[in-house]
């Protein structure tokens, strides 16, 4: 390696490729970035209620409900992380955002159609998901995030 890659390598590591947004946060993505770290902490809860229902508690298959709860519990971690970074305003944080978002709804309609209590929990989750889902499609949350409109050629 000569020396100009060196150098040239070195000031790429120094100089970030995207720069840092500046300002206050805007209200809509912190908003975003609750909603989200909310959603992840319901599904935190109902994994930790399902492994520990699955040790302690008498399941059909005790085996079928730890393993439930380890796969809710694995699938928390995504909005979680999603809603540090939309907090951080992390660019990358907005797409594992919107796929969880779209994921809840069709939840929220299964939800919905199992009666009972579940109908409210349903109703909540397409309420938080539709508004979290406007929320980052919002120019200000996507300028906020530094991702700017399309260049066109």
């Amino acid at each position: 390696m000569s020396s100009q890659q060196k150098q040239s390598a070195t000031r790429a590591a120094r100089t970030p490729a995207v720069p840092e947004p500046t300002g206050p946060r805007p209200a809509r993505l912190s908003a975003a970035a609750a909603l989200t770290a909310v959603e992840g902490l319901a599904l935190a809860a109902l994994g930790a209620y399902m492994l520990i229902m699955g040790l302690a508690g008498s399941p059909d298959s005790a085996q079928q409900a730890e393993m439930g709860g380890l796969t809710v519990l694995a699938l928390a971690v995504l909005p979680l992380v999603a809603a540090r970074g939309l907090w951080l305003r992390r660019r990358w944080s907005r797409g594992p955002s919107l796929i969880t978002q779209i994921v809840a709804l069709p939840v929220a309609w299964t939800l919905v159609n199992g009666g009972g209590a579940l109908i409210a929990a349903g109703v909540g989750l397409a309420v938080a998901a539709l508004v979290v889902l406007v929320l980052l499609v919002n120019p200000t949350a996507t300028e906020a995030l530094g991702i700017g409109p399309r260049e066109t050629p």
